[in-house]
């Protein structure tokens, strides 16, 4: 042996290392010792991000978004930034801004090639060397990098929570745990792990849907299953029979969907949608085990303080203006007349007095999306306020796996409930659920039992077999299905 090979050798301890490999396969007995040496030298290195590609790919919608391929010297991670629903600017300045091209001869200014760029020629060069289970110096490292603070606006929010997702996908594989396991752990949670209870969409309506209906979707709970798995055939059963009642009520057309999978009839009021999903419901034989929640989202049909439910309907519109007042007594006479144990944005973002006011009244989960954009300083006045009991998390909104981290846990200090939720553009990354397990938020809303973006989430919830039976809650805090190991 040449005495710059044994220097080699010497200076990067090689010998003693193939050594203690090649005991650890014997003492394994293992039938192919290949494999198992080279296996146990690489969990001897450890491990950094190596490289940080990016791509424009299109969402469920066909609009573009961001996708990364995250490497380190355990493999390549993937992970995509879902979307907002670009042609809705209200609240935009409270969420992580998505950077766009502009260039309206491409994708009609959707491109995202500039947050493309952002990735492989800033945020590369930042990351590469970085342990990848760290994820709050990662996500720290990448905030210092944008400068326009909250908003995400000089990287793109679309860029910098593709890269942190990526980033904790390399994180869990480092520690050779599941992803649920890894957000556990760097939330600061430990092993007790809760499984969702999912919001199926079984009808869409607002800007999701070409119909007359003003409220963005009525959705159903299954809290009356004893496992994840149970609840998704109720789902299934009831979305499927509900499509028969439409097919026989309005005919075929009926049956179109809205952009996350919820059938979209020519339903005009509020009854008449709840009417039906409460037919499908009792034909599918579930009364008792589920319950309805309804995302109005009133801020896409309030006119100064007034609401317009007849806002799609142009021979209607204007003509039967709702105040604040009214709004709150139709809430109270649709819980006392259907299952209603949830309502998400029942006024405009900025009725606080409102959504305060029907809060206190105590009939249901009071959700705040608009009127939190998942943004740290609006959740804390609501908190203070006591102005909804329920945050709605959208990942995008805030930016990066850490700051998601931080608001849940403050909804869950201030005893909230926490649902983590789709985007109206979706892409096939399940992330999602592995972060509601992970925090043990309760509840996912991800869209209708149908399509496949909306059901990659639904089906990383794989953990039916180990599920115990819900904690008993009250009934307007959807609390899981019990704890996974």
């Amino acid at each position: 042996m040449s005495s710059s090979v044994q220097e080699y050798l010497e200076k990067h301890m090689l010998s003693r290392k193939i050594e203690d490999a090649v005991n650890a396969a014997v003492r394994a007995k293992t039938p192919d010792p290949v494999l198992f040496i080279s296996n146990h030298l690489k969990k001897g290195v450890p491990s950094v991000i190596t490289k940080v590609k990016a791509r424009q790919i299109l969402d469920s919608r066909g609009i573009p978004t961001v996708e990364v391929d995250l490497f380190t010297n355990k493999g390549l991670f993937r992970a995509s930034s879902p979307s907002a629903n670009i042609s809705s600017p209200s609240g935009l300045v409270y969420e992580a801004s998505e950077l766009r091209d502009g260039d309206k001869a491409t994708y009609l200014g959707n491109g995202v090639t500039r947050a493309v760029r952002n990735i492989n020629e800033k945020l590369s060069q930042a990351l590469v060397g970085m342990d990848p289970t760290l994820q709050n110096q990662i996500d720290q490292a990448i905030i210092e990098l944008d400068k326009t603070q909250h908003k995400k606006g000089e990287l793109g929010g679309n860029a910098i929570l593709a890269v942190s997702i990526a980033a904790c996908k390399a994180g869990a594989a480092e520690k050779e745990v599941p992803l649920y396991k890894h957000i556990a752990d760097i939330s600061g949670r430990g092993s007790s792990h809760v499984l969702p209870v999912p919001a199926f969409t079984l009808i869409s309506g607002g800007k999701h849907a070409g119909n007359d209906l003003a409220i963005r979707d009525i959705m159903i709970l299954p809290i009356g299953a004893k496992r994840f798995e149970e609840a998704m055939q109720m789902g299934s059963e009831t979305y499927h029979h509900l499509k028969a009642i439409i097919t026989e009520k309005y005919g075929a057309q009926g049956c179109n969907v809205g952009e996350d999978g919820g059938l979209a009839p020519n339903v005009s009021s509020f009854k008449e949608g709840l009417d039906l999903v409460k037919e499908a419901i009792d034909r599918a034989g579930y009364n008792d085990k589920i319950k309805i929640a309804i995302d109005v989202a009133a801020t896409d049909f309030c006119v100064g303080t007034k609401y317009d439910l007849d806002y799609k309907s142009p021979n209607k519109s204007g003509q039967n203006f709702k105040s604040g007042e009214d709004m709150v007594e139709m809430y109270k006479e649709l819980c006392r007349d259907y299952p209603i144990v949830s309502i998400e944005d029942p006024f405009d973002m900025e009725d606080w007095e409102q959504v305060k006011y029907f809060s206190e009244l105590g009939i249901c989960q009071v959700v705040g999306d608009g009127l939190l954009m998942s943004n740290s300083k609006r959740i804390e006045r609501a908190i203070n306020e006591h102005a909804c009991n329920a945050l709605l998390l959208k990942v995008n909104q805030i930016g990066t796996v850490t700051e998601a981290i931080e608001v849940v846990k403050m909804a869950k200090d201030a005893q909230w409930g926490v649902i983590i939720s789709q985007r109206s553009g979706e892409t096939d990354d399940s992330f999602i659920a592995d972060l509601s397990v992970g925090l043990a938020t309760g509840q996912i809303k991800a869209g209708a039992p149908c399509r496949g973006e909306r059901l990659a989430k639904y089906n990383q919830v794989r953990f039916s077999s180990l599920m115990s039976m819900p904690s008993p809650a009250p009934f307007f805090l959807v609390l899981g299905y019990g704890e996974v190991n």
